[in-house]
């Protein structure tokens, strides 16, 4: 993919990184359904997995490369038998990429690896080169990077471009670094005379441990990335990935503090993110940001007459923009606008002796209850609400 300074390359790893979420399994069926909505959504790269850990995987990409436009993106350990079934799996998809990674922070060269950093050099340099032969769009993750030393880290970056990479990608694989200090990683990177003179893409893979992937995934936007790697709803090893829908949402909402742009839908956030949800069997938190169910639900008086009166007072994006509803719900919070909006979408006269004897029932009752109900029965007691009688 041509670098574009404007548009950031959104490469999804939700069947990848987050199926490898402990319970987040998904069946061959599920991941050739969610590939092809991801395809819909507008994402430019999908990992639809791991194709050399197992047979499942192999065949989704034998199947998705019939059906998406999107790159199919296949991961590879520096190790020529991943690299052959990455590209075994690949070399029917209509834009493969073949994506090899090994670890460069001294405690996984010692305690995962047992190799010297000059043998992970020769790693790269030989099978970078080995991938280059079969696809030349190729991706190097220099894993556990924000935990490398910066100038093994950009040794390891020009192997790889030598070699033929395309992409380097910048993983804070175990969530430890902090935004500033990110930025600063991607941004000696970004500078390098080889990544400028190649025009090579640079992209980010923050995970959530602390908390900071997303902010970490546009710190590295502002410091020159153009790629960011996420996963829809944030699923992922551990704490999880980036979450897809945040980082497209913060670039949208405030286009003009990063003056970058996505080819997402975004109307299909909701969507996709309810039936990533289903078939990785993790729930979505209710208070998530975008895609949770009280993101644009309102409850306190205060902010349910804001919103009334204009969505952009607590709303800073649109729910029809990414498929949700703005909804106000009745609770022991609610103030006279809300229990008036809510008589009027029933078509009741939202009248003061009404309004005012919903609010006490509504503040009595604590939200043990249905609160629609309570307010209608209070307007059926009024004699203005006369519920439909079935007929037996």
């Amino acid at each position: 993919m041509e670098k574009n300074d404007e548009r950031i390359i959104i490469f999804d790893t939700t069947l990848r990184d987050g199926e490898q979420s402990p319970g987040a399994s998904m069946t061959k069926e599920d991941k050739i359904l969610i590939a092809k909505q991801l395809d819909a959504l507008g994402v430019d790269v999908i990992e639809a997995g791991f194709p050399v850990s197992n047979q499942k995987d192999f065949e989704v990409f034998k199947i998705v490369s019939k059906e998406v436009n999107a790159q199919l993106c296949g991961l590879a350990r520096c190790v020529e038998k991943d690299i052959e079934a990455a590209w075994g799996a690949l070399k029917e998809a209509k834009n493969p990429r073949i994506h090899v990674f090994i670890a460069t922070s001294d405690i996984h060269l010692k305690h995962k690896l047992g190799i010297s950093r000059e043998e992970a050099i020769e790693r790269i340099k030989k099978q970078v080169a080995f991938a280059k032969s079969f696809c030349p769009n190729i991706e190097f993750s220099a894993e556990d990077a924000s935990r490398t030393d910066s100038e093994f880290l950009k040794t390891a970056f020009r192997t790889a471009i030598s070699a033929g990479a395309t992409t380097l990608n910048i993983p804070d694989t175990v969530g430890y670094s902090q935004p500033k200090e990110f930025g600063e990683i991607v941004k000696g990177v970004a500078q390098m005379k080889e990544v400028r003179e190649n025009k090579i893409n640079i992209s980010v893979h923050c995970h959530d441990d602390l908390g900071l992937a997303t902010a970490n995934s546009l710190e590295g936007i502002l410091n020159g990335a153009n790629q960011i790697e996420c996963a829809v709803n944030g699923i992922g090893e551990r704490a999880g990935n980036a979450a897809l829908e945040e980082v497209v949402m913060a670039l949208m909402t405030r286009k003009d503090f990063y003056k970058k742009t996505t080819g997402i839908v975004t109307t299909q956030l909701v969507p996709i993110s309810k039936l990533v949800s289903e078939k990785s069997s993790m729930i979505v938190q209710k208070n998530k940001s975008v895609v949770g169910i009280n993101a644009f639900a309102h409850e306190s008086g205060v902010h349910q007459h804001g919103v009334i009166m204009h969505n952009e007072n607590y709303e800073i994006m649109s729910a029809a923009s990414v498929g949700a509803k703005s909804m106000i719900v009745l609770g022991k919070l609610s103030g006279k606008h809300a229990v008036e909006e809510f008589l009027k979408s029933k078509g009741i006269p939202a009248t003061e002796e009404v309004v005012r004897a919903a609010l006490e029932e509504i503040k009595s009752a604590g939200n043990k209850e249905d609160m629609e109900k309570v307010v209608l029965g209070v307007a059926q007691k009024q004699g203005i609400y006369f519920p439909k009688k079935v007929l037996i």
